[in-house]
């Protein structure tokens, strides 16, 4: 559900509306919102060099969480893991003295999956992915100064560049192929991407703090750090496209075919399959059978299949399952209860039952209780007793229906809301 006014994705544009993003930048086109533009505001909330620090020392970290880089090479893990010793004996683990050393030695530092390891960047890019109805994943690049981790590439993403540290000067490309699938790397294409890099760039710029960048997939891109250490944000946002409802498309029309009885029928006994004049006339049956299906095909179908595949993309906000347990076994009628936040869900009646389907899972009721679900999906809290009045239910059935929201995890009580 996109939020009104999409305020995470304000956050990153500045002075520019979303609606303008959206019309004039969204996929294809670069933005740059300075820290003046956006209201002084430096990203400190979100992360910060102790920040780095933290996890790296703290958090028993693990590969693939961590990655390092030196003069566009990335590293072999080896070179900054090791055991966690007596208890912990997993080899994949971050070894600060290792990283020490190579960090000192000119290193970049990328911390990956931020949205899952980091409290602050979780939140947001929750609030984020809901902003943009796109699934997000954030990183974090930390290079010495006077350092650059990564040659001139392309990325088959979307970014926001969020600069939180330090400066950084970013040399920017037209792309080589505009809006590139996960299927088409910049590595497909290393030596169209290493001759663009010798033209001039459509954009030089040095990234403070504050500044953010958005780089749509394909435009190809290269930074250094400046005279101090910089740490930067990326945002990547994986957009749904027109190739994602094709592919789907398809999924759902061959899911069909085995029901027609010209497909199901067998090629010519005998037939070569390396000469089509022999099964010439059964791929016309099967082109025929496919571009009926095709043109048939429900648009509530596909819609089903994209919104499966959108709760797949992404997890909801997290939940303290044992405070969740307890406030379940110590919940009252007059206390309230609100939806768990980034579920993507939805109601299907089916025959005289309704099931709320989401990414944690399929809650089914009586139909009867339908004006209590849908009030639950407006997403603000409510009270346990409104919330049995809206299914008829009394004061002890109405508690039972919450306490198995909240031990479904498809609800909280609203100060456990992350």
């Amino acid at each position: 559900m996109v939020r009104a006014g999409r305020p995470a994705l304000t956050r990153l544009l500045g002075t520019l509306d979303p609606d303008t993003f959206a019309r004039d930048h969204w996929g294809h086109t670069l933005h740059l919102a300075g820290v003046e533009d956006r209201g002084g505001d430096e990203f400190t909330d979100l992360f910060s060099l102790d920040a780095v620090d933290e996890l790296v020392s703290d958090r028993g970290l693990r590969t693939p969480f961590l990655r390092v880089a030196k003069d566009g090479s990335t590293l072999p893990e080896s070179a900054f893991t090791s055991s966690g010793g007596t208890g912990a004996g997993m080899p994949d683990q971050v070894d600060d003295t290792r990283l020490l050393r190579l960090f000192a030695d000119g290193s970049t530092v990328v911390l990956q999956g931020l949205h899952r390891t980091w409290s602050p960047i979780r939140a947001f890019a929750g609030d984020l992915a809901d902003d943009l109805g796109s699934p997000v994943q954030v990183n974090a690049y930390i290079t010495p100064a006077a350092n650059q981790g990564f040659d001139d590439h392309y990325d088959v993403h979307d970014v926001f560049v969020l600069q939180v540290s330090g400066t950084k000067r970013w040399s920017l490309r037209e792309p080589v192929l505009p809006q590139p699938l996960r299927s088409q790397p910049w590595t497909d294409r290393r030596d169209e991407v290493a001759a663009a890099a010798q033209q001039p760039a459509h954009l030089e710029t040095t990234l403070r703090p504050g500044d953010c960048l958005y780089l749509p997939r394909g435009w190809i891109h290269s930074a250094r750090a400046m005279g101090e250490v910089s740490a930067h944000l990326t945002i990547g946002v994986h957009a749904w496209t027109r190739h994602h409802l094709a592919r789907s498309a398809l999924d759902l029309v061959g899911a069909g075919l085995g029901d027609e009885d010209d497909v199901r029928r067998s090629l010519p006994m005998g037939v070569d399959l390396s000469d089509p004049d022999g099964w010439r006339d059964d791929v016309e049956q099967v082109r025929s059978a496919l571009l009926r299906r095709l043109r048939d095909l429900p648009a509530e179908d596909l819609a089903a299949s994209l919104h499966d595949s959108q709760r797949r993309s992404a997890r909801p906000a997290p939940v303290r399952p044992l405070a969740q347990a307890a406030a379940a076994e110590q919940l009252r009628a007059s206390d309230q209860v609100v939806l768990r936040r980034h579920l993507a869900p939805s109601l299907h009646t089916q025959g005289e039952r309704v099931s709320l389907v989401s990414r944690v899972a399929t809650f089914t009721l009586p139909e009867a209780y339908r004006p209590a679900l849908e009030r639950l999906l407006e997403g603000e809290p409510v009270t346990v007793q409104e919330l049995g009045a809206l299914g008829g239910l009394d004061e002890a059935d109405a508690v039972e229906l919450a306490r198995g929201l909240l031990r479904r995890g498809v609800a909280c009580v609203p100060d456990q809301q992350s």
